[in-house]
């Protein structure tokens, strides 16, 4: 069994598989100020349910990567396997500094193409951003604040506004301050998302091409868009795992 691990500045999602599917994962919120040692008491009762033998992490927090490698080989004799400079992606970055691009959008690229040649991903974590790929080429992405971040922002800069569940507003125009802010802000970024799409494919010119949505808040935001956009969960894992197939030694 191998363990993938996708660290994101608001959460750390944990896989594991069986090198052909992601057979069970878990999320845990990304803390910046953990040591290896309080990170493995954290989560140790989770890891000791499977039987792995191998670690591979995408991380956008360096901190938090230094942390697990220093826990994997001190608790399990493992030396993790880090997505980064020197590790085979299969994906080619036609950017102007491929440095700066982040191992999760590496992950999003790889991911997208199991299912599809041409993709555009939006993933829906911390930052929204959405991805172009074609032929295993990274040809950019736009990256906008995240429904959670555009919330908070709202919410600790108007005194009288509370905070609200993400859940799907019942019309547009409400009457009541709650509903009103589900609607501005679960409407407003389906209406983003939908706005996004449609200006990529008109800049890419294919109409058709795959849009696949992933990231914590894709199951609230994506069915009420208008585009065809298929979620897939675990698209960054999977990615995750296409890499550390490709870095196995013969």
């Amino acid at each position: 069994m191998i363990l993938l691990i996708d660290v994101g500045n608001s959460n750390i999602v944990f896989g594991f598989s069986d090198m052909e599917k992601i057979n069970k994962s878990f999320r845990f919120k990304t803390l910046t100020d953990k040591t290896s040692d309080e990170y493995y008491i954290l989560i140790k009762s989770m890891l000791d349910l499977y039987d792995f033998n191998d670690v591979i992490i995408s991380s956008v927090v360096p901190v938090v990567t230094s942390a697990l490698k220093k826990l994997f080989k001190s608790y399990y004799n493992i030396n993790s396997k880090i997505v980064g400079p020197g590790v085979k992606t299969g994906i080619q970055l036609k950017v102007d500094d491929p440095k700066t691009v982040g191992a999760d959008m590496i992950c999003d690229c790889s991911g997208a193409m199991i299912y599809d040649k041409e993709a555009i991903v939006v993933d829906l974590g911390t930052a929204t951003k959405y991805i172009y790929v074609k032929n295993n080429t990274f040809y950019g992405c736009s990256i906008a604040p995240g429904v959670s971040i555009s919330m908070k922002a709202l919410i600790n800069n108007a005194a009288l506004l509370p905070s609200f569940e993400f859940s799907s507003p019942k019309k547009v125009i409400a009457t009541n301050t709650m509903a009103c802010l589900q609607s501005g802000v679960i409407l407003g970024s389906a209406s983003q998302v939908d706005g996004m799409i449609d200006r990529i494919k008109e800049e890419i010119g294919n109409n058709d091409v795959a849009v696949l949505a992933t990231g914590g808040l894709s199951g609230v935001i994506v069915p009420l868009c208008k585009n065809q956009i298929k979620v897939k969960e675990h698209l960054t894992l999977e990615g995750l795992l296409e890499i550390y197939k490709k870095n196995l030694v013969a």
